[in-house]
């Protein structure tokens, strides 16, 4: 099974995996919040980046090659849509069942009522 090939990497990315560990070294102590805003500063103050823009730009070349191939086979996760939508139409989905909550009603009663029924229950017992 063949599995899509992944987008290429930006000239930045490509030049920050190779100078994260430098970045590290010089900067003792920064957070990875901190390194990745260094690296940004450092990015943006550089002049000559056409070494790690070319890089990016034989990558994507690849990478479009890649994908061409990956079309052209029909690997997994290339089928057209409506080869998914017959997919989707073969699975049916359970319907949910609602719980029904057990509801306790009070009784109506008077206060005057349950001491009575509490008195008379005692007398029973005592006879």
């Amino acid at each position: 099974m063949m599995d899509k090939p992944k987008r290429p990497m930006s000239a930045y990315l490509l030049w920050l995996n190779s100078a994260r560990g430098q970045i590290k070294a010089d900067h003792p102590g920064l957070k990875v919040t901190e390194v990745a805003k260094k690296a940004g500063e450092l990015w943006r103050a550089m002049e000559d980046k056409t070494t790690w823009e070319q890089r990016a730009a034989a990558a994507k070349e690849q990478y479009t090659l890649d994908l061409e191939a990956f079309n052209a086979t029909g690997a997994v996760g290339a089928a057209p849509p409506a080869k998914r939508a017959q997919k989707r139409q073969g699975k049916t989905r359970q319907p949910k069942v609602k719980k029904e909550r057990a509801t306790v009603k009070k009784e109506d009663t008077d206060e005057e009522g349950d001491d009575d029924e509490g008195e008379d229950n005692e007398a029973e017992e005592s006879e």
